[in-house]
């Protein structure tokens, strides 16, 4: 595999064998850095009753176990499908570079996956949003931030999407 076509394929591949094999929903991902494959995951949400165990996230906890990192600077994502609003926030916090997707959220939306619903939501101003956000004890919450500023053992891992 060498070109961004193969790559896809491979997702596609995988994304098919999980539905053909009742392991979850139609949609998978592979990560590829400098040319070689580094990560892969299909949808496994009701196989294991996680909610985030979407196929771009599952390769994306792949790649990162793989090579003991938390940061995917110089990777691409190949995605059998156009990345919903958590995987594509997963990406951007992995600091991948590139994502090339086969099937539009369109394709998604016409098979019964709501996640048309988050797009539009997210538009929304917080105040108008069905899921009520309330803050309540920021002060002390903000011990937590405190502590981690003058900790000696943090490990820095910055802002998403640094490039």
């Amino acid at each position: 595999m060498t070109t961004d076509e193969d790559f896809l394929r491979r997702a596609i591949a995988l994304a098919v064998h999980n539905v053909e094999t009742g392991s979850g929903g139609p949609f998978a991902a592979v990560i590829v850095r400098d040319g070689a494959l580094i990560g892969e995951g299909a949808n496994s949400v009701t196989r294991t009753s996680d909610p985030t165990a979407h196929g771009e996230v599952n390769a994306i906890r792949d790649a990162c176990r793989r090579l003991n990192t938390f940061t995917l600077a110089r990777s691409t994502l190949y995605t059998s499908c156009e990345p919903c609003p958590m995987c594509l926030a997963a990406c951007y916090w992995a600091g991948i570079e590139r994502v090339v997707c086969g099937a539009t959220q369109h394709a998604a939306a016409a098979a019964g996956f709501g996640d048309q619903a988050l797009y539009r939501e997210f538009t929304l101003p917080s105040s108008a949003r069905a899921l009520p956000v309330r803050s309540i004890l920021a002060h002390e919450a903000e011990a937590a931030f405190t502590a981690w500023r003058q900790s000696e053992n943090r490990i820095p891992y910055g802002t998403p999407y640094p490039h």
